[in-house]
């Protein structure tokens, strides 16, 4: 379990913890939420138990003495533990940070559950070329691209003519531009149907996080950008819609919880009981549906034209939204001045776009270059100063 500490996590260790006859946990990784990270590994009897972070070894090593369960820590040892022999391997370290270790979890040539949409945002052709290579099972646990693998399962590429993703809208779906200007944090984390992280959670927002979906789902199902489509669903019950080219349409439909989707890759190729709640069309009595805003939601376009542009691009995109959350969350950017910073990024980071990354190096020089650009804005963005 990469990030096991983190909202996909939580609950997939949730879903594991009913079933202890079946599931034996061989590593839990997390970075510095310590206390939290031991817990789990006692509670659900761990082999193993390392943080991210070099510097909490000591912390982990207390919380866990006396218990045989085995201690680690920092980088290197997060690359050890996604080696660890496993039949199934969640992989769900929140950004580009997942990258590495993710990686080395593909090349036990077994089930990855891919929680990280950042690994094929920003490296997405390195990323499937080794899954490949090592004759991995890609698992998506995204509820929308999981949703599109079940609606796709059986059908051959060529009778798909589109994939549609489904957005809630997020919190300010409805909210004018001048009202957005105005949302901090606090506003921006209250999504409406889903409890997630705090990055996603602002992606979602902004409709970034639909944007990255579309990359995503490029990679996973080798589509071409013209196949794939966002339709804002506010109640989050329909997750895709694959049109078919006899002109039939699956969707897959289930309420807005996250173990369903894990349980999927966690219990694939089988079905798993999952303690949530259950579709009542009766009750909900109608499900609507609307098109993005581009204009009110600029993200969404940019992470198309990226899809379009192809090369170093979904990694300079990817960069330099953590960044602008990052700061967003600091109240040093308005929200408004994510999409503003990111498209600032692109423009300033032409000469990066332009690289074909070959290696997973590749892509951390162009993230990391990214970053620094994207910083080098902050300071003199307008209304960065008013935000503090």
């Amino acid at each position: 379990m990469l990030g096991a500490t983190g909202s996909i996590g939580e609950s997939t260790l949730d879903l594991v913890g009913r079933n202890p006859d079946d599931y034996e946990v061989i590593a839990l990784t997390g970075n510095k939420n310590i206390a939290r990270l031991a817990e789990l590994a006692v509670q659900h009897g761990a082999k193993l138990a390392v943080t991210a972070d070099a510097g909490s070894y000591k912390d982990l090593l207390l919380a866990l003495a006396g218990t045989g369960i085995e201690v680690a820590a920092g980088p290197k040892a997060l690359l050890d533990a996604a080696s660890r022999p496993a039949d199934w391997i969640m992989a769900a370290i929140v950004g580009v940070a997942g990258l590495r270790p993710t990686l080395r979890a593909v090349k036990q040539g077994t089930a990855v559950a891919l929680a990280n949409k950042e690994c094929l945002v920003s490296g997405g052709e390195i990323f499937m070329r080794e899954v490949a290579r090592h004759g991995a099972t890609l698992l998506p646990v995204d509820s929308e691209h999981s949703a599109a693998r079940q609606a796709m399962t059986g059908t051959e590429p060529d009778k798909i003519e589109s994939v549609c993703l489904t957005a809630s809208g997020g919190p300010f779906r409805t909210w004018s531009v001048e009202q957005m200007a105005e949302a901090g944090p606090e506003q921006a984390l209250k999504h409406p149907n889903w409890s997630m992280g705090a990055k996603v959670t602002i992606d979602s927002a902004s409709l970034m996080n639909k944007g990255l979906e579309l990359i995503e789902a490029h990679h996973l199902f080798a589509l071409p950008p013209e196949k794939l489509c966002v339709l804002v669903h506010p109640q989050s019950i329909v997750h895709c819609l694959v049109q078919m080219t006899d002109g039939a349409v699956l969707a897959q439909l289930s309420c807005p919880d996250m173990r369903t989707p894990i349980a999927y890759s966690l219990a694939w190729p089988e079905r798993m009981h999952v303690p949530n709640e259950r579709i009542d069309l009766a009750t909900l009595g109608s499900l609507t549906f609307e098109a993005p805003d581009p204009e009110r939601f600029p993200a969404l376009r940019l992470a198309k034209e990226v899809l379009d542009t192809g090369g170093g691009a979904g990694a300079v995109l990817n960069a330099a939204n953590e960044v602008a959350v990052a700061a967003f969350l600091e109240k040093r950017l308005g929200f408004l001045g994510i999409a503003g910073l990111v498209e600032t990024t692109l423009v300033d980071c032409a000469d990066l776009i332009a690289l074909t990354a070959e290696t997973a190096e590749d892509v951390y020089e162009i993230d990391e270059e990214a970053r620094r650009r994207a910083r080098d804005r902050l300071p003199r963005w307008p209304g960065a100063d008013a935000a503090n």
